[in-house]
């Protein structure tokens, strides 16, 4: 973990994540190694808001096959950033707009 792009790696967009952005609520997978103080700054920093609170879970890689074989995908861990009132993370806003339903008659 050398910057805070390091930190976060990914936006988790999942119907449960979804659902939580009404409560300003935001869900990333962040590194193993980083704690909730990191976390809270990178966020800070590369998003522009203010942070109430974050809150992490380490997820457990699921077993899988790969053919007669057994095999483990790796742990990660997951981060939900709770933003103050009035704040949003505009990455999240966007694709909610790419993905509104037409409201073309086609039939």
């Amino acid at each position: 973990m050398n910057t805070i792009y390091d930190i976060i790696r990914r936006p988790v967009i999942t119907e449960k994540s979804s659902l939580l952005e009404g409560d300003n609520k935001f869900v990333f997978e962040v590194d193993l190694r980083a704690n909730k103080h990191q976390i809270r700054t990178a966020v800070e920093r590369i998003f522009g808001v203010d942070v109430l609170s974050v809150n992490t879970a380490v997820m457990q890689g699921k077993r899988k096959r790969f053919g007669r074989n057994f095999g483990k995908r790796s742990n990660w861990k997951k981060a939900v950033v709770t933003l103050a009132e009035g704040q949003t993370i505009s990455f999240f806003e966007e694709g909610l707009e790419e993905e509104a339903p037409s409201t073309s008659d086609e039939a």
